[in-house]
């Protein structure tokens, strides 16, 4: 059966966002190259910079997606929260894997990133709107479990960003930092527990 146009395309940008995000996280931002993305996914580097301008809007696009994916599976763990420790044990990402992975390589890729204007205001764009829907959820959740937070919620969730990223940079370095311990004390203040 032959595809149409419109679903050649749709298939290019499938393949070429899975060698992507393969490419990154095995290599970092830096090495990964244009060329071995194309040819991980079957086509020629034309094919990257025709569907996403070259290297970063690849980048872009797959973070773009990362971020939609975490925000509803943030959204689905959150629904099931029934009290103050739930909702900080969502907040605590489980120790090393691919969260700390995708930390390394998206610091990375911001550092590279951030020398040129247009891409920088993208990806800062991309995190406000990130931080936006984590924060409206975390204050209808809040409100829901009466939990109280020590300081105001989008402060609270450019907090939370920060200190994971900057644990996984410090747990690259030195692998025996518990940034799980960390970021669970840390949210234990910045959520303490109320009584009446």
């Amino acid at each position: 059966m032959r595809l149409t146009r419109a679903e050649q395309q749709r298939l290019t940008r499938e393949r070429l966002l899975d060698a992507g995000r393969a490419a990154f996280l095995e290599r970092g931002y830096l090495a990964a190259t244009v060329e071995e993305i194309a040819v991980a996914a079957g086509y020629t580097r034309g094919a990257v910079y025709k569907q996403f301008g070259g290297k970063e809007g690849l980048w872009q696009a797959i973070i773009d997606a990362r971020a939609e994916g975490l925000v509803r599976n943030f959204a689905d763990a959150l629904d099931r929260v029934s009290g103050r420790e739930g909702l900080l044990a969502v907040l605590t990402p489980p120790p090393g894997g691919e969260v700390a992975r995708w930390a390394l390589v998206s610091a990375e890729a911001v550092a590279a990133m951030s020398g040129n204007p247009g891409h920088a205001s993208k990806m800062a764009a991309l995190q406000d709107r990130f931080d936006t829907e984590i924060t409206i959820l975390l204050e209808r959740h809040c409100a829901r479990l009466g939990v109280i937070p020590a300081v105001p919620l989008p402060h609270l969730v450019l907090a939370w960003g920060a200190m994971g990223a900057g644990l996984a940079l410090r747990q690259a370095i030195h692998p025996e930092t518990d940034a799980a311990a960390v970021t669970a004390s840390m949210l234990g203040a910045l959520f303490p527990r109320r009584y009446p």
